[in-house]
C-alpha cells in the first residue's frame, strides 16, 4: 500500500460556483481503491475550476506521477500559471490591493471594484501578468457571491459584492498552492483534448458546468460559450472512452430530479455506470430562502 503524503495546507485560492469543498467527504469515499495502492500514476481533471478535488488528492496520494489540469476558461488557467510560476510577485501586488481596499468606505470599495474590473477586462486582452492575476483574485474575492461570469465578448461582468473583511491576499495558502501546482501540467481547451493523457493507470475527475436544474439556474457562463445540452451528451461519450481505456473516473453533476422528477437524463445516458445521489447545499441563488439541501449526482465506473 502506498504511503500517504504529508497533508499540507493548500486549498482553493478562488471562490468558484459549484466548487466541491462541501462534497469532498462524499467524493472521498468513492475514490478508486487503486489510488490508495499506488496504482494510479496520472490524475486528469478536464474542468478544474477551483480545484478542490485536485488539492485534496494531490496532498494525500504520493503514487501519482503526473497531474493534468484543464479548463476552457482562459482567464482561470492563466491565473493558475501565474500562481504556479510567479507567486511572490503576485503576493506583493495583492498585499497592496488588500491594504487599499480595506481602508475604503463601502461606496469607495464599489468604485474601486468597478475600476479594477474595467482595467482587468482591458489588460487581459494583451496578455496575463502578475498584475492581471491579482486583479482577477481581487474581483473574485469581492464580487457578488464569488461568481465568475462573462458575457458573449468574454468580458467579466459580475457586480460588486458587499463583504466586511474579504481575504484578498491569502499569502501562505498561495505559496502552498504554488508548490503543488509545480507538479501539474496546465492546459486550456475543450475537455476532449484530455483524452490523449488517459490510460489504464489514470484517474479522471469530471466536474463540468452543471446541467441547469431549473430554467433560471443556468450558471454555465464561465467562458464566452455556454456548456450546452449537446456538450453534456459529448461528455457521456468521453466517459465511455475513458472506461474503454481501462481508466477510472468519477463525475459529479446537478440532479434534474430536484425540479422535475420525470427528468431521467443521467439515468438514461449513464445507465452503464454506477449512479448515486447525495445531498449537497445549494449555494448559488439570489434569494436566501432558495438555498438549502438538494440532491447531486455522482457517477463512477
Amino acid at each position: 500500500m502506498t504511503v500517504l503524503c504529508e497533508i499540507k495546507s493548500a486549498r482553493p485560492f478562488l471562490k468558484w460556483a459549484g466548487g466541491k469543498g462541501q462534497l469532498l467527504d462524499e467524493i472521498g469515499v468513492r475514490l478508486p481503491a487503486e489510488l490508495r495502492y499506488g496504482k494510479i500514476k496520472t490524475y486528469v481533471e478536464p474542468f478544474v475550476g477551483g480545484g478542490a478535488v485536485f488539492f485534496h488528492i494531490a496532498q494525500r496520494y504520493d503514487g501519482i506521477e503526473r497531474f493534468v489540469l484543464n479548463d476552457v476558461n482562459e482567464d482561470l488557467i492563466h491565473c493558475y500559471k501565474i500562481v504556479q510560476t510567479c507567486v511572490e510577485g503576485l503576493i506583493e501586488i495583492l498585499k497592496e490591493y488588500q491594504k487599499k481596499y480595506l481602508g475604503l468606505s463601502e461606496e469607495e470599495r464599489k468604485n474601486f471594484y468597478l475600476k479594477i474590473r474595467k482595467e482587468f477586462n482591458k489588460e487581459k486582452a494583451s496578455g496575463f501578468s502578475e498584475k492581471t492575476a491579482a486583479q482577477l483574485i481581487l474581483l473574485n474575492r469581492t464580487c457578488f457571491n464569488g461568481l465568475y461570469r462573462v458575457n458573449r465578448k468574454g468580458l467579466f461582468n459580475v457586480p460588486f459584492g458587499r463583504y466586511k473583511n474579504p481575504a484578498i491576499c491569502q499569502e501562505e495558502n498561495l505559496r502552498a498552492v504554488s508548490s503543488i501546482l509545480k507538479r501539474a501540467a496546465l492546459l486550456c481547451g475543450d475537455f476532449e483534448n484530455c483524452l490523449k493523457y488517459i490510460d489504464q493507470n489514470t484517474f479522471v475527475y469530471l466536474d463540468p458546468p452543471y446541467r441547469p436544474i431549473s430554467k433560471t439556474a443556468g450558471f454555465t457562463s464561465y467562458a464566452k460559450d455556454d456548456f450546452s445540452e449537446n456538450d453534456q451528451i459529448r461528455l457521456v461519450e468521453f466517459c465511455r472512452q475513458i472506461h474503454k481505456r481501462g481508466a477510472k473516473f468519477l463525475l459529479s453533476n446537478s440532479d434534474p430530479k430536484n425540479e422535475n422528477p420525470q427528468d431521467h437524463f443521467f439515468d438514461d445516458w449513464y445507465s452503464d455506470f454506477v449512479i448515486e445521489r447525495v445531498k449537497a447545499a445549494r449555494a448559488i441563488n439570489c434569494k436566501g430562502n432558495k438555498r438549502g439541501q438538494i440532491s447531486e449526482i455522482i457517477i463512477t465506473n
